[in-house]
């Protein structure tokens, strides 16, 4: 695989519960590291549209027929605003990749969406669609879920787009830009 691969890597910022929306970065980096560009865009804190945000900030990119993947920090945006990788995929004709640090807890997470949502199947049933697989790094393990992509090349994605630590730069700068957009400076982990 080429190092020169443009990916788009998508986090939301920093949030408050009596917030009613958040700003979503996107950040378009080479797998060498190289920032091509940066997108932004708002969606509802523990509403249903993030995945079509998604998709239209990534439909409306300039640089939308190069990119080769799309890099996501989870499954959830903004509270409980749950991606929904298949559409995104089906929609845009990219490969989508999720990335966690640690595996998800998903009886903690369906109880939190018993006790604040009325449709929490949905929204479980949703989380559940991906299966999370755990991808080795050279540091610690990651837990990914994807959409339009096999798990060997999502990993050579991963492995291309990582330049320290386990988290890949596309996700890791998107992170930094949302938190220092929100809070006026960037801090914590991606």
């Amino acid at each position: 695989m080429k190092n020169q691969i443009k990916l788009l890597g998508i986090d939301d910022g920093p949030f408050s519960f009596h917030d009613k929306s958040s700003i979503l970065i996107g950040t378009i980096v080479r797998g060498n590291g190289y920032l091509e560009g940066v997108l932004k865009s708002s969606f509802t804190i523990d509403g249903l549209d993030v995945t079509d945000v998604m998709i239209d900030m990534i439909r409306s990119s300039h640089h939308y027929k190069q990119l080769k993947a799309v890099l996501l920090d989870g499954v959830t945006f903004g509270g409980f605003n749950i991606v929904d990788i298949d559409k995104i995929f089906q929609k845009t004709n990219l490969p989508v990749i999720t990335i966690t640090r640690d595996k998800p807890d998903l009886p903690s997470i369906k109880q939190a969406l018993q006790n604040h949502f009325s449709d929490w199947k949905e929204r479980f049933n949703l989380i559940l669609s991906s299966p999370v697989s755990m991808c080795e790094t050279k540091h610690n393990p990651i837990f990914i879920t994807r959409a339009g992509i096999e798990f060997e090349k999502a990993k050579e994605i991963i492995t291309l787009s990582t330049i320290r630590g386990v988290i890949p730069e596309p996700i890791r700068i998107a992170h930094l830009i949302a938190s220092g957009v929100v809070r006026g400076e960037s801090y914590g982990k991606a």
